[in-house]
């Protein structure tokens, strides 16, 4: 039954519902249903809470009390007992890099996660180099997430660790930093490369003292290439992605999220990417949403396919462009104000500042928002000084909501030129609990690192901010993430925090998962926030995030996702 008439009614703690007449006078509304007997927090301004909601269809119908909740729905209304449990808007990853998990997700995980010492990630090769064997000569020997800052030693992945384990065929390895790849000698030779080469645009190759290559590649632009000329990696994208991509979808529906963010879609496969990310749709078995950032280095194939922002549906719909500055800090190719810890380097830029400006210029001036990976304090200094010369263009930058992707070291003068910008800070806040030990230790020292991810001081500052998992360089999950908002704790030094003048309220957590990751997706009209007409996509929690003890919030059971008003 379509509705006729909509009013808004007060309920018995004070909010106000919208109802449709039609549906309180029909004897039949079995098209409706209606969760009860548990928290209900819709996320609205307030962070109100409510024992009951009804949806119809795919949309949200009413939030309160259950009584006035099922009068909302009527009758025939099905009706499911919550049971006590927290029900909350569907979580919103703001940023991660779908291609990168469907299309290598596949791949042998080496990072320090799975294998702590260096040594182990070493026998973890070996095991792929076997297993390689039993495939065919041709059959590269492929892993991802190797991070040396976080082993035991801490040190590169090179020519001379993996020649003598890989002598025969190209061998390569993605950082988890994703800025990052290590390769042998037979790849260097596939790819045409030695001590003559010139470093790329926006890349760098890693030389021993003597000028040799040493099989460290820097940046997108040194490895991407080498990549795409693994002829099972195009034949995934071409054949198997939509199948990887559900899966995906699966490990999101499972941890409570609703939408995806993929920032850096065309990375891989240039416009035909969204083609690919379609076709996921097609059975109705995808069970989340996207929202995608197209990569800047594509732009030439989505201009000439007549991309806008907005384009697309619910499922999957364009939101702006994505524009990578610098590298990670983790891999001290961050571009810094000042040397790193005992260096005299200050990492790289990816994009040089006057070409950022000209990237942002033109994007903002066709009216797209763009989200600008900037780590260092430098970068961030670039994107800001990029911004500036918009607005003196005449672009209207604050209605674009433009953000800063990690925003990692972040000053005062910085969160000062945001707001002039209505930017949105986009904190990779794992950065935190699973680096934060390192940061200090080995990358910025104890007094910088003070910088890390500065939740509290953007909000207190009035920013509409968000917090991400950049999954697969950490593991996707939002309760996490609203637990390291929280508590900032550290992974490998349990009991000790960083900078914990930076954490913030449960309420502001969640809401950087779900309100706020909406409003920055600019899809605050649908998302985000259980109210009256949006799209019914929410999750049931088996304890509520605020009750427990801010590290126990990672632990709580995701007890149902609903995606689309239907049972993921």
């Amino acid at each position: 039954m379509s509705w006729t008439r909509r009013e808004f009614v007060r309920t018995s703690s004070g909010s106000l519902i919208a109802v449709s007449l039609g549906a309180c006078m029909s004897d039949d509304d079995s098209d409706a249903t209606v969760f009860r007997n548990g928290i209900v927090l819709p996320v609205d301004g307030p962070f109100s809470q409510h024992s009951a909601l009804a949806i119809r269809g795919n949309r949200i119908l009413a939030v309160g009390d259950d009584d006035t909740v099922l009068d909302a729905a009527g009758r025939g209304a099905r009706v499911i007992d919550l049971e006590g449990r927290t029900l909350l808007p569907g979580f919103i990853e703001p940023h991660m890099h779908f291609a990168l998990m469907a299309g290598l997700g596949h791949l042998r995980d080496i990072g320090p996660f799975e294998q702590p010492t260096f040594d182990d990630a070493l026998g973890a090769i070996r095991e792929i180099r076997e297993e390689a064997a039993r495939v065919g000569p041709d059959e590269w020997v492929m892993g991802r997430q190797f991070d040396p800052i976080l082993l035991e030693p801490p040190r590169d992945l090179t020519t001379r660790d993996l020649d003598p384990i890989v002598p025969d065929r190209p061998a390569f390895f993605l950082n988890a930093s994703g800025h990052i790849a290590y390769v042998n000698s037979r790849t260097l030779e596939v790819a045409g490369l030695d001590r003559s080469s010139v470093d790329p645009d926006g890349g760098e190759y890693g030389r021993y003292p003597d000028g040799e290559l040493n099989g460290v590649l820097y940046g997108q632009a040194a490895w991407l290439p080498i990549l795409l000329s693994n002829q099972s990696v195009v034949n995934r994208m071409e054949g198997g992605f939509a199948e990887a991509g559900i899966e995906v979808g699966e490990q999101a529906a499972a941890l409570g999220i609703t939408t995806l963010c993929d920032m850096a879609t065309g990375g891989l496969s240039g416009a035909g990417e969204l083609e690919l990310y379609r076709q996921m749709y097609a059975d109705g078995r995808m069970k989340a949403r996207i929202r995608a950032y197209l990569y800047q280095p594509a732009g030439p194939s989505f201009d000439a396919a007549g991309m806008r922002p907005g384009d697309g549906d619910a499922l999957l719909r364009v939101s702006g462009f994505k524009i990578v500055t610098d590298g990670s800090n983790q891999g001290f190719t961050g571009r810094q104000r000042d040397p790193y810890l005992g260096s005299e380097s200050v990492g790289l830029f990816y994009v040089e500042p006057d070409d950022l400006r000209a990237m942002v210029l033109e994007r903002t001036s066709q009216g797209w928002p763009i989200a600008i990976h900037g780590n260092g304090d430098a970068a961030i200094d670039s994107i800001l000084d990029a911004m500036d010369a918009a607005v003196e263009s005449g672009v209207d930058v604050r209605s674009l909501r433009c953000r800063i992707e990690h925003c990692s070291i972040l000053h005062d003068d910085q969160i000062a030129r945001m707001q002039e910008h209505g930017m949105v800070p986009s904190f990779l806040i794992n950065h935190v609990h699973y680096w934060g030990h390192v940061m200090r230790d080995e990358v910025f020292g104890p007094e910088k690192v003070q910088l890390l991810d500065r939740c509290a001081s953007v909000e207190g500052a009035g920013l509409t901010w968000v917090a991400h998992s950049d999954a697969p360089v950490s593991p996707l999950g939002p309760l996490h993430m609203v637990r390291v908002a929280v508590e900032r704790d550290l992974w490998k030094e349990p009991g000790t925090f960083l900078a914990p003048n930076e954490r913030v309220s449960v309420e502001a957590a969640i809401r950087s998962q779900t309100r706020n990751a909406a409003w920055a997706c600019h899809d605050e009209g649908e998302l985000g926030s259980l109210e009256p007409g949006k799209l019914a996509d929410f999750v049931i929690l088996e304890d509520d995030p605020r009750a427990v003890e801010p590290t126990a919030i990672s632990d709580i059971v995701v007890s149902e996702t609903w995606m689309d008003g239907v049972r993921r």
